[in-house]
């Protein structure tokens, strides 16, 4: 059975975010994977870090913060990942940096011998689907930003701890969607949840 993990970050209940996430959970879910599904602003997950958790190089301390050693925990048994948030000023909310930064530390997601080293990724997890959501035109999104948030995961984060199959989609424009493409997005995110399992 596959074991994945589902991570919403977005704090308005009702949200689109939270239809793709319910939608991806349950297709999983009907699939027979074990779903390990967070929605991280309802969970109430504290995003800073603080000054112990700063370590880059030597392997993170053992955490008072039963949430955060769950978390901690939960990720290295994983096979796959989801992660759906918006695109908010080129980067993913902050619950879901803080996490990354807090949850993907050395030990734990990977091993770095010295700071100018190359990185040992130690998660299990090979594969990863990330669903975004955005109100910037995809020509507009490329002409002017290049697009930052496929640097943040294809590059920047998945890669480094061990994550060799990343794929990634954007549903656009949200703001002035129909109900007839939310549903096709709803569908194309299941598609693609369904494909990760493959």
């Amino acid at each position: 059975m596959t074991r994945t993990g589902v991570y919403l970050a977005h704090p308005r209940p009702g949200s689109f975010n939270h239809a793709v996430f319910d939608a991806v959970v349950q297709e999983l879910r009907d699939r027979g994977c074990e779903v390990l599904a967070h929605d991280l602003c309802a969970e109430g997950f504290a995003p800073g870090l603080t000054a112990d958790e700063t370590e880059t190089v030597r392997s993170a301390a053992d955490t008072p913060d039963a949430q955060l050693a769950s978390h901690r925990a939960e990720v290295a048994t994983l096979d796959a990942m989801v992660f759906i948030h918006p695109n908010w000023w080129g980067m993913p909310p902050a619950v879901l940096t803080g996490w990354v930064q807090r949850v993907m530390v050395p030990g734990v997601a990977y091993k770095l011998g010295t700071s100018d080293g190359e990185p040992q990724g130690l998660l299990k997890a090979g594969r990863a689907l990330v669903l975004n959501t955005s109100d910037t035109p995809a020509e507009r999104e490329t002409s002017e930003f290049g697009d930052p948030l496929d640097r943040v995961w294809s590059s920047c984060v998945l890669p480094y701890v061990g994550v060799t199959d990343v794929r990634r989609v954007v549903f656009r424009t949200v703001t002035d969607s129909s109900d007839e493409t939310r549903a096709s997005w709803l569908r194309e995110a299941r598609e693609h949840a369904r494909a990760l399992l493959v």
